[in-house]
């Protein structure tokens, strides 16, 4: 049986800078509970390409996700390689409203490996979830901050 969740959030960062926050593996532990990344092949601080392998780790766990679909400002998606579910595809949407700033959808769809533990994953996972998108959108703001915070952004006074 396959299983979903859904969690949202809303940045007030442009799309650029939170995509940019999300194909950068070596963010994820600044904005998100993981604790530690690695990236298969290459640095965690450049950017990902569709292909690549991500290995995390939250304490004792560590969960291998390959990078499956990239749309510049728009998509981010992956699949869980190694892990409690037999299937696990996430997608991260991003959007940027009339108004300012980004909204960002965080899903995916899994099928667990053991019977009957579905409705827990998806109960844990909306949870754990939740702290990431919001990591990720409160990351996101402080790094345009800082970008239009910076020397060369700001206009020259004489």
């Amino acid at each position: 049986m396959t299983f979903t969740y859904s969690v949202t959030a809303h940045s007030q960062a442009n799309p650029d800078v939170v995509y940019s926050a999300l194909v950068r593996a070596g963010t994820w532990p600044l904005w998100s509970p993981i604790d530690a990344v690695e990236v298969a092949a290459g640095n965690p601080g450049d950017a990902q390409q569709a292909g690549d392998t991500r290995i995390f780790r939250t304490g004792r766990a560590v969960s291998h996700e390959r990078i499956v679909e990239l749309a510049k400002d728009k998509r981010f998606v992956y699949e869980n390689v190694d892990g409690p579910f037999r299937y696990y595809r996430g997608a991260v949407e991003l959007a940027q409203p009339c108004e300012s700033g980004t909204d960002i959808v965080w899903s995916a769809e899994f099928t667990p490996r053991l019977p009957l533990t579905g409705p827990l994953w998806r109960w844990y996972l909306t949870r754990y979830m939740q702290r990431m998108v919001q990591g990720l959108a409160r990351h996101a703001e402080d790094a345009g901050n800082q970008t239009a915070d910076s020397p060369r952004s700001r206009p020259l006074t004489m």
